[in-house]
């Protein structure tokens, strides 16, 4: 018994009629004769009785009807409750990204799906998307590609060389990898993508500078700004600071840092409602417009 068959037969019950069911489905009438046919030999009743042009249902017809429009309901509170965003979508992000970039998305999306609880995880690797640990992760790195993961680049994230104010390389006009020399570098944990890129950036300089390591983008802060060293972290992690007169954007004309917020998924995971509708509020929501684009270029 198919959820179309009994469609057509609940048609078929309102309008009582084998010309304007057909009309009503979109069928041929011949297709809904067939149905009827095919429905009555499984069951083994006869649904309807044929009165000259007229026809009306059977006591078979009738009770079978109840059960209709149970199953039919049921039907359609499924389809509805399985296409509405509902459940709970958990998230690897960079600490970074977690806390100075992800409010705009956690905003537009907790409008749009009130239903979908999120679950927010740092410290996230490849691993966990892999194994199915997370729904989505985001990262801050350069653009990657893996055999079992999807990336997919959101926006290039710049990234600045920041110290205190009063650190005398703030009125250069131009800083390069040998001027931080006798430089304490404050830095990320080890597996940070950006750290080693500029890691790579001093020791190609021939530079061994002293290293303080921290797990916390804010506690770097705090250290540069305590007028310790120089670190680089991404502009969004540190533009109110600049703002303020708190840290200072040194001039660097060294190696870029080709940094990108991407998004990435396992291959070949399944996009829920709730999953498609948050990549698509995040891709609204970070990815630069033209206007954006063409100025972060200028």
């Amino acid at each position: 018994m198919e959820i179309k068959t009994l469609q057509t037969f609940h048609a078929l019950a309102d309008e009582l009629s084998f010309s304007r069911t057909p009309e009503r489905l979109n069928y041929a009438q011949s297709s809904v004769t067939a149905q009827i046919q095919q429905l009555e030999q499984e069951l083994g009743v006869h649904l309807f009785e044929r009165l000259g042009k007229r026809i009306r249902l059977t006591s078979a017809g009738e009770r079978l009807l109840v059960y209709a429009d149970q199953i039919l309901r049921l039907a359609a509170e499924a389809q509805s409750a399985l296409s509405v965003p509902s459940g709970t979508l958990t998230i690897g992000v960079v600490e970074s990204l977690g806390t100075y970039g992800l409010a705009p998305v956690v905003a537009a999306f907790r409008s749009q799906c009130p239903g979908v609880d999120l679950a927010f995880r740092t410290g996230i690797c490849g691993r966990q998307v892999l194994r199915g640990e997370l729904d989505l992760a985001f990262t801050l790195e350069e653009i990657r590609h893996d055999a079992g993961l999807v990336f997919e680049a959101l926006r290039e994230e710049p990234m600045l060389v920041v110290t205190h104010p009063g650190n005398p390389l703030v009125g250069s006009l131009a800083v390069q990898p040998g001027d931080l020399d006798g430089e304490t570098t404050i830095v990320t944990e080890a597996r940070c993508s950006y750290r080693t890129m500029f890691e790579f950036a001093l020791e190609t300089a021939g530079l061994r500078s002293p290293k303080v390591e921290f797990a916390s983008i804010e506690a770097i802060k705090q250290c540069v700004i305590a007028g310790l060293g120089v670190t680089l972290l991404p502009r969004m992690a540190v533009k109110e600071e600049l703002r303020q007169g708190l840290l200072a954007a040194l001039p660097w004309s060294g190696p870029d840092f080709p940094v990108a917020t991407q998004m990435c998924w396992h291959k070949d995971k399944w996009f829920s409602p709730a999953l498609q509708a948050f990549v698509d509020v995040t891709r609204d929501s970070l990815q630069p417009s033209a206007t954006e684009g063409k100025a972060s270029r200028a």
